[in-house]
C-alpha cells in the first residue's frame, strides 16, 4: 500500500466510532471443530479481545454481524461486552441497514472487518471497509486496508491499533499499562 493510500486509510480511521466485526475468519481462524457427540468449538484470540477492550475503553463500540449462529459467539461477545450481536444473517447488507435504524452512527463513522463474499457489500458501504490478511481475494480488492495477520491471529489487536493511533489515543492508551 503507497503512502498515499494509507493515509486516506488512516483519515477514515479518525471517524470510526463503531467497529463491525464478522466472526468466522475474522475473530477465529475460519475453521469449525465438530465432535463426535455433535458439539461445536472456536478459538478466540485473546490479543483480539484485548483490542476490542481498548476500543471500547475509548469510546469506540463493537458489533458483530455473522451469518452463523452459535452460542460459544454469544458466550464471548457477553465476556467482552459486546450489545451488538447480530447472528444468523448471510444479508449483512440489510443488517447493517437494520442497525443504522437503531443506532446515531453515520457510515463514515463505522468500520467492517470482513473476510469472505458476504461481507463485500458491508465493506463496500462503510467508511472504513477491512480484510484480514487470509480474505478470500475478491474482498481484499474491495477493501480499503488489509491486515498484516489472518483472522484468529490478532488481526483485530492490529484494526485496533490502526483507529486507535488514527485517532491520536493509542500512546496514552499503551501508557495506562506502564
Amino acid at each position: 500500500m503507497n503512502s498515499t493510500s494509507m493515509e486516506r486509510v488512516r483519515e477514515a480511521a479518525k471517524k470510526i466510532r463503531l467497529l463491525l466485526l464478522d466472526v468466522d475468519g475474522v475473530l477465529t481462524d475460519g475453521k469449525l471443530y465438530y465432535s463426535e457427540s455433535g458439539s461445536e468449538s472456536k478459538a478466540f484470540n485473546i490479543q483480539d479481545g484485548q483490542g476490542i477492550k481498548l476500543l471500547q475503553h475509548n469510546g469506540i463500540e463493537v458489533g458483530i454481524i455473522t451469518g452463523r449462529s452459535s452460542k460459544l459467539l454469544a458466550r464471548r461477545a457477553s465476556e467482552l461486552g459486546i450489545e451488538r450481536v447480530v447472528q444468523g444473517r448471510e444479508d449483512k447488507l440489510t443488517a447493517l441497514n437494520e442497525l443504522l435504524e437503531t443506532c446515531d452512527y453515520q457510515l463514515e463513522e463505522i468500520a467492517h472487518v470482513g473476510d469472505d463474499l458476504p461481507d463485500v457489500a458491508v465493506i463496500r458501504r462503510v467508511g472504513l471497509g477491512i480484510a484480514v490478511a487470509n480474505a478470500n481475494h475478491f474482498v481484499a480488492e474491495h477493501a480499503q486496508w488489509q491486515t498484516s495477520v489472518p483472522g484468529g491471529e490478532g488481526a483485530i489487536r492490529e484494526v485496533a491499533e490502526l483507529i486507535l493511533s488514527a485517532q491520536g489515543k493509542l500512546d496514552d492508551t499503551l501508557a495506562h499499562f506502564l
